[in-house]
């Protein structure tokens, strides 16, 4: 009886010595559980883009969403950071509290700021699930990457020449977001830029032959080193560090128990963050100095004369066409060019308007052997879903061209904002819609409705059955929906906070296989 009754007390200190809520992601999670302690070192401070999940260990919606965090957050790694809160811990209730959190779980954005330690944030609105998060993530992930012409590749050479510089020379517009990872772990040591294939004066000062070449310059006189391993994050940050003699910035503040260490501690994060406030400026600038193009060595750019523009994309004349292509509710990518008003029907286009349609024709033509590219449309001003599309979206007066993208079934549109229409400019935009880069804006619903082509798809077989008597053949067939035009899930709503003593069943999901792209490569 005695050893029974040790045996029962125990089991009984056991169990009570164990944490009430024990959250759930442990230490080995790829998930980083953060406190109302460590946010401010850990999340605010980074230079890198966060998510941060609050969350309750009790709550149903948060479990469900476990797996697909986690997955998300190994495929964010060495790109973002991806944390957690237990808000049900009384440590951090009133922390929770200070960050706007109702309900569970919360998904928050934290990209930095313009000045250190006071960071952006933004609540995240998608589906739960691991490829959305990691999409929203990677579209937030700072842009330190200056994109280097021909024209301006001397000037940034002899800038800074002690200082250590790495290159990218690709064949893609787009900067990927491995590239912009690492320029923020050299942030204020190594300068890194983007130089794309078709600059031919810098691909044969490096002697490039292929596409993606990674290279560093170590400064001063000595020769660039070119990278031949794998286009891994882990692998380049290594050969940038023995290239160049500079270490990545720590990927956190390291915790000093000591006060004099708190002291040191918190003097080179200002240092750091004076020398890094310039730098993101510089680099947006350099990008917009970057932007007006060059004369294209394409011939046929200056072909067509301006004043007779030969219709190389199609046009939607009709405000029924543009609304059954573009704007109904199953409508997918469209990239729309609105077309600026004339005093009268016979005045020619303007210049401007002329090179962006031959340059909208040009990368059309390029890209038409890929059936997956989104069609292109001109639309005239006397298409009046056009005009409405301007009002809605708040784009330039009828007297401008407008060049557009817009996804009615995703609900969101992008403004084309370069400076000129040459080519290189239309197809960087159109590469940044392709790779799912940038920020994009929502839609308005009141323009997405049914088409009318509907109603006209009724009245054929009513006029069929009054002329002749009824065949099989003559009946048609509604038409089969295609597998890409299934309405996805809406997701979750956000489940407000109930009672810790109610009971809170998981509501099972079911199993999706999703694909994530690789955003850890170049």
């Amino acid at each position: 009886m005695v050893h029974s009754t040790a045996l029962v007390f125990s089991a009984a200190s056991f169990f009570f010595s164990l944490p009430v809520n024990a959250g759930l992601y442990p230490k080995s999670s790829a998930v980083l559980s953060v406190d109302a302690k460590s946010y401010d070192r850990l999340i605010a401070k980074s230079n890198h883009t966060s998510i941060v999940e609050f969350y309750a260990p009790w709550c149903g919606h948060c479990k469900n969403l476990q797996p697909a965090y986690e997955k998300a957050a190994i495929n964010l790694k060495g790109l973002a950071n991806v944390a957690a809160v237990d808000c049900d811990d009384d440590a951090n209730k009133q922390f929770c509290g200070s960050m706007g959190v109702q309900g569970y779980p919360t998904l928050k954005i934290v990209r930095p700021g313009k000045k250190a330690g006071r960071p952006v944030v933004e609540d995240y609105q998608g589906a739960r699930a691991a490829k959305p998060i990691v999409d929203a993530v990677v579209e937030k992930i700072p842009n330190h990457v200056k994109k280097i012409e021909d024209k301006g590749l001397v000037a940034w050479l002899q800038e800074s020449n002690n200082t250590a510089k790495a290159v990218l020379l690709t064949d893609k517009g787009t900067t990927s977001a491995l590239l912009r990872a690492l320029a923020i772990d050299y942030l204020g040591g190594v300068s890194f830029a983007q130089i794309r294939s078709k600059e031919n004066t810098a691909v044969k000062l490096f002697g490039v032959e292929k596409f993606p070449t990674f290279l560093v310059l170590p400064g001063g006189e000595k020769e660039a080193i070119v990278y031949d391993g794998d286009l891994k994050k882990e692998a380049m940050s290594a050969f940038v560090k023995k290239s160049s003699g500079v270490a990545p910035n720590a990927a956190e503040p390291a915790p000093e128990p000591k006060k004099k260490a708190k002291k040191a501690e918190k003097k080179e994060p200002k240092k750091e963050s004076k020398k890094a406030d310039p730098k993101p400026k510089a680099a947006s600038a350099t990008v917009e100095d970057q932007v007006p193009p060059t004369e294209s060595p394409d011939p046929k750019v200056d072909v067509p004369p301006p004043v007779k523009v030969a219709p190389m994309i199609l046009t939607l004349e009709k405000e029924a066409d543009l609304q059954r292509e573009c704007f109904s509710p199953k409508s997918h990518i469209c990239i729309l060019a609105l077309l600026p008003a004339k005093e009268n029907k016979d005045d020619v286009l303007s210049k401007g308007t002329s090179q962006a349609l031959s340059s909208l024709g040009e990368v059309q033509q390029k890209h038409s052997k890929r059936q997956s590219l989104f069609p292109f449309y001109s639309i005239p001003p006397e298409n009046e879903l056009g005009q409405t599309v301007r009002k809605n979206l708040d784009l330039k007066p009828s007297n401008g061209i407008e060049i557009i993208a817009v996804n009615a079934k995703r609900l969101w549109w992008r403004r084309f904002s370069g400076s000129g229409f040459m080519p290189n400019d239309i197809e960087e935009f159109v590469d940044a819609i392709r790779m799912n880069e940038g920020a994009k804006n929502k839609l308005p619903e009141s323009l997405v409705t049914e088409a009318p082509a509907v109603e006209e798809a009724k009245q054929e077989p009513e006029s069929a059955k009054e002329a002749e008597p009824p065949k099989p053949k003559a009946k048609e067939e509604p038409p089969k929906p295609k597998a890409e035009d299934t309405p996805e899930p809406e997701p979750e709503t956000r489940e407000t906070v109930p009672d810790p003593k109610a009971e809170d069943t998981p509501e099972p999901e079911p199993e999706k296989k999703e694909t994530i792209p690789e955003h850890g490569e170049l």
